[in-house]
């Protein structure tokens, strides 16, 4: 059982939302009162000193979920490795994983895949991304982007489940999971040559978001396929140019 005990409002506050959000089976003590006696972790904040005789985690008042995430791996016996799974598109699922267990997941526009897992990763030790092979453009870029971790490229095929009622949003994030799960083959990135559908594409999208209906031409249109500019970037090159 873990054990909540400090004075700190803050740092309860915050741990014991995050393990009711998990549903999470706890108890609360004051600082130095006898623990249960089915005790198996104790989390307080910095300022206490414990000598519990179990594992003690210190809980920073700003960051309650990482305190949370170790008390769960001292009660799985040990935190496992981290590995991202990432559901490439236009908002991508991205789930965290220790050992078998999802710790976090995500449902973010591609621009921000990245960050959210550099941010997951911070303090993980020996941590690995998986990424679908599907939306090869959106995926590119996302590799691209990834801090300097290893990165294995996962053959997608059947990892979205079948959504019942009830379920619909959650199957790129279930689709993540399933690629975490997945070995792939180790990649430090990824060259795309973009297709004529592909270009199609984004030239129709640039000519929905110019105000002058407007679409930029095949050059500017694969620039923005390989990442290297926006639609609004590449909008505003075209604008210029005439």
């Amino acid at each position: 059982m873990i054990v909540v005990a400090t004075g700190d409002f803050e740092v309860y506050h915050g741990v014991v939302n995050e393990l009711r959000d998990r549903g999470v089976t706890f108890t609360t003590v004051e600082p130095g009162a006898a623990l249960p006696e089915r005790a198996s972790v104790v989390v307080t904040d910095p300022e206490t000193d414990l000598d519990a005789g179990i594992p003690v985690v210190t809980a920073d008042p700003a960051d309650p979920r990482d305190a949370v995430e170790e008390l769960l791996a001292v009660l799985r016996g040990g935190a496992g490795r981290t590995v991202v799974g990432i559901d490439p598109g236009d908002r991508p699922g991205v789930a965290v994983m220790i050992g078998d267990t999802v710790v976090a997941a995500f449902h973010v526009p591609a621009t921000q895949a990245a960050d959210v897992v550099a941010d997951e990763l911070e303090d993980a030790t020996d941590p690995l991304v998986r990424i679908g092979d599907g939306a090869r453009l959106v995926g590119a870029r996302i590799i691209d982007d990834l801090p300097d971790v290893p990165i294995e490229l996962v053959d997608e095929t059947g990892t979205t489940p079948y959504l019942g009622t009830g379920a619909r949003g959650m199957g790129d994030v279930l689709a993540a999971v399933n690629i975490a799960r997945i070995e792939g083959e180790a990649v430090e990135s990824r060259e795309i040559e973009p297709t004529a559908g592909e270009i199609q594409r984004i030239k129709d999208r640039s000519r929905e978001a110019s105000d002058a209906n407007r679409a930029i031409d095949d050059a500017l249109a694969r620039r923005v396929a390989v990442g290297e500019l926006t639609i609004e970037e590449a909008l505003a090159e075209h604008r210029d140019s005439e």
